[in-house]
């Protein structure tokens, strides 16, 4: 390669001799494999930190396994760590469980991008990724006998000479960021330049459109994009794929799109535009699946086609395929539904409980009650009684507290946005609003924002003339849904939704003693198992969700929430910076210092790495911890009137000593906890290589 990088910039190659291990033992997990190519990349110059680049591939490690079929892994990841786009490889002896379905990889890249990284580089990156799907580069893979001749075989992916005008313009075609070519068939996909380069198909010739994308966008997309083009070679069948990666994706022409016999989605996560396929026969599976078993997708993508009874795309959003077309099961998809509606409300808990608490702050907790008459009759030259600080809180109260109100309505229109797309978003909003109107709350918003949801689909699928179709998504959808979803929210469901939710209030005003103190242990055990998760988010929503300044019961919940999910990162914090040091890696006491401030302030995720790295020791530790401290926020009747903020809202906590009394326990515990485990319990030879001092206990 040239003393230029890949992208034709100034700067080092992607991949150098000193960045590759041929035939080598870099340990049991996959754990050592990459801190060992992370290391060899910080050594190199191509990060400013080895436990940030093993984090972030860690991480990305514990969305999804990144084995692949045949003995391939590419662990990968966009870190602020890294400096220059690079790859690390390593020829394992012996393998390494990466996560694939078929057993251990021998031949490992690590792909390192950097956190802004331009797309030349994604681009080269994903490139690689591709070459993966081919038989014949990973043998040669196997077969290079020096470092040098595995810099050549990548370079000659990277930069592949051409060989003719076509494809030269083939070439320039792929880097623009489509699906590599696959020899053959050629492959057929977006690009730059998609629209004039990729014209529509005969109307006699058969083909299948397919989306690919993955949560980093940078190895798994691509991949899965030539898996399913190679597919369609095998076939007869050509193939367009739009690749939505990290280098760019151009639609698919609309012309292709309407000729297609059926839509296949790959992906882990949203499809972008996806009305674009309304009516196309679909089959659904993550992405992972497109590159592991192609053929069989796109065989259930022919027979979908030829069935009128198969599932399609309608105009809101992807139906939910059967499970024999690979798309992901009823519980998994009401669960990605409800995170949605979660995900969307938690801006409108931080920003609004936060301007409360600061309203408080200011205004003391009276301010509640008239705060509403001070910001309407007051202003900055017009004082209330009290001054600068009583009308600032009042401010503050009311804009926090008009956020607030915007909760339950922003909770089940984006669950119904998650069913049924944009056309769900003003019946869902409107089911949240009428389920707040009756006194349903929360319960009412869940329930609420699923039938806006399913309405809305519904009502999509309807066949209509085409001249409707344009005002379908706009007028029609949203008219009908609302109607339908705002009718049953008032005559049918409002009152039991209310009974319950008004059961459920005065249940939680009763609990006292040993009741509560097992209600704050579940919480606490669901706060810390999933750290941030389903799970994590299920008890985060519940405490918010019933917030009521007024009502002891909730405050105390939302104490128990808080302080528990504070738990985690300060008990690795903890541990791994002042317990036992020498039972962390490197990387995990980095992780640790930074787990101090986040643990404060928080945010549970800090707590993510030591979790991903070891999980069978590391959760349930922090799970005991966080047992304890719910357990004891409920038994010290400790409140808490704000949902975020960690220390720096101590000032809304009622009973501040206890509040740290309990969440020092629970730390304490989990620290211990996971340091018994690690002590006692020991994974084998890769813990004693953490620390030169540490002596497996075997020996």
């Amino acid at each position: 390669m040239s003393d230029t990088n890949a992208a034709g910039g100034s700067g080092p190659e992607i991949i150098s001799p000193e960045l590759i291990s041929l035939d080598t033992d870099l340990g049991t997990t996959k754990e050592d494999v990459i801190r060992s190519l992370a290391a060899r990349l910080t050594a190199a110059g191509r990060a400013s930190d080895a436990a940030g680049l093993v984090d972030a591939a860690l991480a990305r490690e514990a969305q999804s396994a990144t084995g692949l079929p045949g003995g391939i892994a590419i662990p990968h990841c966009r870190a602020e760590a890294v400096s220059s786009a690079s790859l690390g490889f390593a020829r394992l002896d012996p393998k390494v469980d990466f996560g694939a379905p078929d057993g251990p990889a021998d031949l490992v890249f690590l792909i390192a991008a950097p956190e802004g990284a331009g797309a030349e580089h994604m681009k080269l990156l994903s490139s690689l990724a591709r070459a993966l799907v081919r038989p014949a580069f990973v043998t040669s893979l196997r077969e290079a006998s020096t470092p040098d001749e595995i810099v050549r075989l990548v370079d000659e992916v990277l930069n592949p000479p051409p060989k003719d005008p076509a494809a030269k313009d083939s070439s320039a075609k792929d880097s623009a960021g489509t699906a590599a070519a696959v020899t053959p068939p050629e492959p057929v996909s977006t690009g730059k330049h998609a629209t004039d380069e990729t014209p529509a198909p005969a109307p006699a010739e058969r083909h299948i459109v397919a989306v690919t994308a993955c949560p980093t966008g940078i190895a798994h997309t691509y991949m899965a994009a030539d898996s399913l083009v190679a597919a369609g070679g095998r076939a007869g069948v050509k193939v367009h794929v739009e690749t939505q990666g990290s280098s760019g994706s151009t639609p698919l022409d609309p012309s292709v799109i309407a000729g297609a016999a059926a839509v296949i989605f790959a992906t882990d996560v949203g499809v972008k535009g996806r009305d674009r396929f309304a009516g196309k026969p679909v089959v659904a599976s993550g992405v992972k699946r497109a590159i592991n078993e192609p053929d069989k997708m796109l065989a259930e993508a022919l027979r979908a086609s030829e069935n009128p009874a198969a599932a399609t795309v309608d105009g809101t959003a992807a139906a939910a395929a059967d499970s024999d077309a690979g798309s992901v099961g009823f519980g998994t998809h009401l669960r990605q539904v409800l995170l949605t509606g979660v995900s969307y409300m938690i801006p409108f808990v931080a920003a609004g409980g936060l301007l409360i608490a600061l309203g408080f702050l200011l205004g003391g907790y009276e301010i509640s009650g008239p705060a509403k008459d001070i910001v309407l009759d007051n202003s900055i030259t017009n004082l209330p009684d009290g001054g600068l600080a009583t009308y600032l809180g009042a401010v503050l109260f009311q804009i926090g507290s008009l956020a607030f109100s915007f909760l339950v309505p922003a909770l089940a229109g984006y669950i119904a946005f998650a069913i049924a797309d944009r056309p769900g978003i003003a019946p869902g909003f409107t089911a949240g609003a009428v389920a707040v109107f009756v006194g349903a709350g929360f319960i009412g918003g869940l329930v609420g924002g699923l039938i806006a949801g399913v309405v809305a689909l519904y009502i999509g699928r309807i066949a209509v003339p085409q001249w409707l179709r344009g005002l379908m998504p706009v007028v029609i959808i949203p008219l009908f849904a609302t109607l339908v979803v705002g009718a049953l929210m008032f005559i049918v469901l409002g009152r039991p939704l209310a009974a319950i939710t008004s059961g459920l209030t005065d249940w939680l005003n009763g609990l006292s003693g040993s009741s509560a103190i097992f209600l704050g242990i579940i919480l606490g055990l669901m706060m810390c198992f999933d750290l941030g998760g389903p799970v994590n988010k299920a008890a985060y929503a519940f405490a918010v969700a019933g917030l009521n300044v007024n009502d002891p019961a909730t405050l105390r919940i939302m104490a128990a929430v808080m302080a528990a999910g504070m738990v985690p990162p300060l008990a690795m914090a903890l541990a791994s910076t002042v317990l036992r040091p020498k039972l962390f890696s490197e990387a995990e006491r980095e992780n640790g210092k930074a787990a101090w401030l986040l643990g404060s302030a928080f945010i549970s995720e800090g707590a993510i790495p030591f979790a991903a790295a070891d999980p069978l020791r590391v959760i349930p530790s922090m799970m005991a911890g966080g047992a304890v401290t719910g357990a004891l926020i409920m038994a010290f009747d400790v409140t808490l009137s704000a949902p975020h903020g960690g220390i720096f809202v101590f000032f809304a906590v009622g009973g501040i000593g206890w509040f740290l009394v309990s969440l020092a326990a629970g730390t304490v515990v989990a620290a211990l906890a996971v340091v018994g485990a690690k002590e006692f319990f020991r994974k084998g030879p890769s813990d004693a290589e953490l620390d030169p001092e540490i002596v497996p206990a075997a020996a």
